[in-house]
């Protein structure tokens, strides 16, 4: 019965090891791997938050050009003491004080950006009483309307308002680019270590063939049939294998750890990568790829805004370089009471009305020089844009005309793969049956391993230039679309 119940307990234990090899065990196409980049990973988590950023600077500046509703007041103000008090011949005594001065204000503020007109309506109510001399008074504004109008003034609203859009605008195209960044970098790693993957079968393979090798030499020196020069090199071959296999693990190892670091994978599940050979070899239009870039990338939105920021620094520079004034005027009623309800009641009158000016007299060329330096720039910014969106034009026709260019060199690449692997295998059956030398082995081998690497290389550079393609267009030539991706952040969020 104890025996038994230790087989039951020793099965459980085997049965849990290898179900949980197999849930850890995990073979994974590119397009997993390229999932997971853009769906769980750092670097997607990080643009999901700056993105998110940008959309919070976006509704912040809408609602400043809305209508501001603000209550204020002191509840309570209290103060008791002594004060200096300035008498009326103009000297100073110490009295002693005691007072609550309470206040409410109710105000509605709204700005005006074509003109930068700052205007407000507000109702106030102020309580003052005396402690020390036991009285209350009451005194307030049932309504008061006020506005502030810049004259000749840099009006920075105004400018705000052509290029604040563009900045989000820019900050969600870019969220589009760094996620189709993010996938690039993902097959980067990808072929990284599925290259170093199939140096380490390649490596495994030629051991046990080396090892093969070996134990027909070693009947075949005690036949007398290989000479010992050719028996150590057969015993070099195997040493030489067993040291490639060490470094090919350390290698994969190496990789396995950046991959699962970089896509957001345990590091404790088993991966094993397939060789992505589902390409679609389309042809792209170039000028309908230009279209597309110009359209969707955030470089053309950002020429026109480093533009009007180069004009709006000139302005500024030409606004802050005269005449300044600043007209400011209140109109509305007032009242003093002993209750609240006198203030409201046969009020009075307030106004007010002042221009503020300020004239540069001497500044010894100080805001001419300013004016200049602004226009230097804005021809330079001009000159930069240019050459910039010349140069980003060049390199998506550049991208599409090698894109076009990849279907011979993978099929070159591919027929090569399969001839030097058949080579291999018909050398390595010639060795061992004594037709060929070691050194036509090696020759075949080497040829083998360098035709398996530049197939993964072609794969690696077809696949590359697949979602770079995307990156510089933002577009989806298979599906012939847009692409476009929803940041979780903000779902359910009005934009």
């Amino acid at each position: 019965m104890k025996n038994r119940f230790i087989l039951i307990l020793l099965g459980l234990f085997v049965y849990s090891i290898s179900n949980g090899q197999t849930n850890n065990n995990l073979k994974l196409s590119l397009r997993n791997v390229v999932d997971l980049a853009i769906s769980q990973s750092s670097s997607v988590k990080y643009e999901q938050n700056r993105y998110e950023n940008y959309f919070w600077r976006w509704k912040n500046f809408q609602a400043q050009f809305r209508p501001q509703l603000v209550l204020s007041g002191d509840l309570p103000n209290y103060e008791e003491g002594t004060k200096p008090i300035t008498q009326n011949d103009g000297s100073v005594q110490f009295r002693e004080i005691g007072y609550f001065k309470n206040s409410a204000q109710l105000a509605v503020n709204q700005s005006i950006p074509q003109t930068g007109t700052q205007i407000y309506a507000k109702s106030t109510l102020f309580r003052y009483e005396d402690l020390v001399h036991d009285y209350v008074n009451f005194q307030g504004n049932p309504y008061l309307v006020g506005i502030t109008q810049p004259i000749f003034a840099y009006n920075w609203m105004k400018w705000s308002r052509k290029t604040e859009p563009l900045v989000y605008t820019e900050a969600q195209k870019n969220y589009v680019e760094s996620i189709e960044e993010i996938s690039r970098k993902a097959t980067y790693r990808f072929f990284k270590y599925l290259a170093v993957q199939t140096n380490y079968k390649l490596a495994d393979n030629n051991l046990k063939n080396s090892k093969d090798n070996l134990r027909i030499a070693e009947t075949k020196i005690k036949l007398g049939i290989i000479s010992e020069n050719d028996y150590s090199r057969i015993k070099l071959s195997v040493l030489t294998a067993k040291k490639a296999l060490t470094q090919a693990n350390m290698d994969l190892r190496n990789a396995d750890f950046e991959l699962k670091k970089y896509i957001g994978l345990e590091q404790g599940s088993n991966i094993e990568l397939i060789m992505p050979l589902n390409m679609v070899l389309f042809q792209v239009n170039p000028d309908k790829a230009l279209v597309q870039a110009l359209e969707n990338r955030k470089e053309a939105t950002q020429y026109e805004r480093r533009l009007i920021e180069a004009d709006r620094d000139l302005t500024r520079a030409k606004r802050n370089n005269g005449l300044g004034a600043t007209l400011r005027g209140t109109y509305g009623t007032t009242n003093i009471a002993d209750e609240v309800p006198g203030v409201y009641s046969n009020t009075v009158n307030q106004r007010s009305l002042r221009l503020s000016l300020a004239i540069p007299i001497l500044d010894w060329g100080k805001s001419t020089s300013n004016v200049k330096l602004a226009e230097s720039r804005r021809d330079l910014v001009i000159f930069d844009v240019e050459q910039d969106r010349e140069n980003f034009e060049r390199t998506v026709i550049v991208q599409v005309e090698q894109f076009s260019l990849l279907k011979e060199q993978l099929e070159i690449a591919q027929e090569a793969d399969k001839v030097a692997g058949n080579g291999y295998l018909i050398a390595l059956k010639k060795f061992q049956n004594g037709e060929i030398s070691i050194t036509d082995l090696n020759i075949s081998l080497s040829d083998r391993d360098k035709a398996k690497r530049d197939y993964i290389k072609s794969l690696e550079t077809y696949w590359v230039s697949f979602y770079r393609l995307r990156e510089l267009t933002l577009y989806d030539f298979e599906k012939d679309q847009k692409i476009l991706y929803e940041n979780p952040l903000l779902v359910g969020l009005k934009k």
